[in-house]
């Protein structure tokens, strides 16, 4: 594309179309973009290729932008003397396309979004070839200063892009915070009814500690039928029995599978807490209040306490 015609007394060049607008009228976004000292730009191919709905950037890259038009970061950065921009998304090896490159790949591309843009590079490539030359209007308002650099009027179609892209973002945005305060709302009944759940849960593990505390007291559990007598007992049947005994969650049940083999076998469990802890997966304050959630309702009891201070535990009646 031609340069537009310039003021006579005009001595720099500058661009017709500013570059942020017109990547943005071609991908939908504001993509990264690096600019040389010699006018140059170039912009990261997978930041393009994943505006432009491209599965794969090398692909993409092979089938629709040639050699000349694409270069490495590292290549580009030192024809100029310059060094890699700071940050880990700036790779060394990273593929950078120029705006030729850019334009090829939205003209190859078959999203709806990109048809206004496309249609205006037809319009410019048909206006050259009838009349040898493209030249964009200038604006009605200039800007004033001396030196000043000439303002165009951006082309309808790339204007209209422009409009339809923000507007679409616009709506994604407002659809998007929307779902975002459903979520949270969402997220925050489920976090009160978890916590209305745990608080009655703590209340009813309470009030049963306080009503097992008052049996021990009274000496009501030995009112509770003991257990069949150890060396009779197999690890199904004190299982069983204790099921009957008490409603069992699973931390609990978890605690009983492992230790009533060993209940069965020795007569006795001495086994430090941390040990069934390593066997359950559980943590010590949970086989701890399993072992006294099975005392309290008389399926277990204590013996006494083995040399490094755990409790001994045995079959209750045993």
């Amino acid at each position: 594309m031609n340069e537009p015609s310039k003021r006579p007394d005009s001595v720099e060049r500058y661009e017709a179309i500013d570059v942020s607008d017109f990547v943005y009228a071609a991908t939908g976004d504001r993509v990264r973009r690096l600019t040389m000292p010699d006018g140059s730009h170039w912009f990261p191919a997978a930041d393009v290729c994943r505006r432009l709905g491209y599965t794969t950037t090398r692909k993409a890259l092979v089938d629709h932008v040639p050699e000349k038009h694409r270069e490495s970061l590292e290549t580009v950065t030192g024809s100029h003397s310059l060094s890699i921009p700071a940050g880990r998304e700036w790779r060394r090896d990273l593929q950078l396309i120029d705006l030729q490159g850019l334009i090829l790949l939205v003209n190859a591309c078959t999203k709806p979004a990109c048809a206004p843009f496309k249609q205006w590079v037809a319009e410019v490539i048909e206006t050259v070839q009838r009349d040898g030359v493209y030249s964009l209007e200038e604006a009605e308002v200039q800007p004033a200063g001396p030196g000043a650099p000439i303002a165009y009027a951006m082309p309808d179609q790339v204007a209209e892009a422009i409009v339809r892209l923000e507007a679409h973002n616009l709506q994604i945005d407002q659809e998007l915070a929307v779902a975002q305060r459903e979520s949270l709302s969402l997220q925050k009944e489920m976090l009160t009814a978890q916590q209305a759940a745990l608080t009655a849960q703590e209340a009813i593990a309470e009030a049963m500690g306080r009503i097992a505390d008052r049996l021990d007291v009274l000496g009501i559990e030995r009112l509770v039928p003991a257990g069949p007598p150890s060396g009779e007992a197999t690890t199904e049947s004190v299982l069983a029995d204790w099921r009957q005994r008490l409603s069992v969650t699973q931390d609990v049940w978890t605690v009983a599978v492992v230790i009533a083999p060993v209940l069965v076998e020795r007569g006795e469990l001495r086994e430090p807490l941390e040990s069934i802890a390593a066997r359950t997966g559980l943590t010590v304050r949970r086989v701890n209040e399993s072992l006294r959630m099975l005392s309290r309702h008389a399926c277990i009891r204590t013996r006494g306490a083995a040399e490094n201070g755990a409790p001994v535990y045995v079959l209750n009646g045993g």
